[in-house]
């Protein structure tokens, strides 16, 4: 634990969550997917360690990341979000949980997708396409920096893929077909946090929410702020906070492998709380491709055990919880 002020770690109400560890490296697979499935079963969020990501091409990519963030405002509205969810979002842009919140997130992002040129088949889809990229002479190998971070968080996604196949008893490659991670959309989002949270007055860093997707792998700069919320059918709802481990992925499962495993496993609520310091994060939300119809998997459904949820193809469900959370671009376009 890093980065935690002296109020925090004094705090006795302070309840920290205590979260398996998945060593990509153990040999043990068998070790690796019985503790795999139990985090699933539990909360929906585990740590990952040695998943072959540079220590030191870590730190750049944060490094870079806070170089866009310190730009004028005027700079970082030319790369605005546009219509396939690329690009810049000012703060207030989103509010996840509206029954809480009383303005949006405390949050600054930048959304970085898998490029698809306009020749390109895929083009039309509504999560491909180019990305829009802060002119290089402003940020010199910033381009660069986030395809390459894209390309290997993706491969570790690919990695966590097959053991979460173990632990449904499907085949290790099951998620590896071109309709669900051979062409998936993957999107990373860099984040920017600031200021002080007060849920008594509805103001959250992040709002409580579950992901939407598959599985979320997330890289902190070691500033507290993520809580889970175990059962979010609890009244009052309990919070953790989880802290970060150097080096290590916090890892959660998305509302899609909940709705596959016929809610064997958990998408979990989860928000972020400011507390005075500038945080930096990067999630990297892993879902299958456009076409992949989300239904109950073979192994997690019987006579006894109906599927729970209607399937749905990914892409609509990804449109329909963007749409819910995002500001329209059209103010945007009246401020400018």
């Amino acid at each position: 634990m890093e980065n935690h002020t002296k109020e925090e770690l004094e705090d006795p109400t302070m309840q920290v969550s205590s979260l398996n560890c998945i060593d990509l490296a153990n040999e043990d697979l068998h070790r690796s997917v019985v503790s795999l499935k139990q985090a699933c079963l539990d909360s929906g969020f585990f740590y990952v360690i040695n998943h072959g990501i540079n220590e030191e091409f870590m730190e750049d990519v944060f490094e870079q990341s806070k170089k866009f963030f310190a730009l004028p405002l005027e700079e970082k509205m030319k790369v605005l979000r546009n219509e396939k969810h690329r690009g810049y979002t000012p703060v207030l842009d989103e509010i996840l949980d509206p029954e809480n919140q009383s303005t949006g997130d405390h949050k600054e992002g930048y959304y970085i997708g898998i490029e698809v040129p306009k020749d390109d088949p895929d083009y039309d889809k509504p999560f491909y396409g180019p990305n829009p990229w802060p002119d290089s002479d402003v940020l010199p190998q910033w381009r660069e920096t986030m395809e390459k971070y894209h390309q290997e968080a993706l491969r570790v996604s690919k990695v966590i893929g097959r053991l979460l196949a173990l632990a449904l008893d499907l085949d290790a490659n099951y998620f590896d077909t071109p309709e669900m991670l051979g062409k998936p959309i993957a999107t990373m989002r860099l984040l920017h946090y600031q200021g002080v949270s007060d849920p008594s007055k509805g103001i959250y860093a992040c709002g409580a929410h579950s992901d939407y997707g598959m599985m979320t792998l997330l890289a902190t700069d070691g500033v507290m702020g993520l809580q889970i919320c175990k059962d979010k059918n609890a009244k009052p709802q309990k919070w953790e906070y989880v802290p970060a481990i150097k080096g290590a992925y916090i890892v959660n499962l998305g509302d899609m492998l909940e709705r596959w495993s016929n809610g064997f496993f958990k998408s979990t609520l989860h928000r972020v709380l400011g507390n005075g310091q500038e945080r930096y994060s990067i999630p990297f939300f892993v879902e299958p491709n456009h076409e992949c119809l989300v239904e109950c998997l073979p192994t997690c459904k019987s006579e006894s055990n109906v599927p729970k949820y209607p399937a749905i193809k990914c892409s609509t469900y990804l449109t329909q919880r963007y749409k819910e959370t995002h500001a329209e671009l059209s103010i945007y376009n009246q401020e400018i």
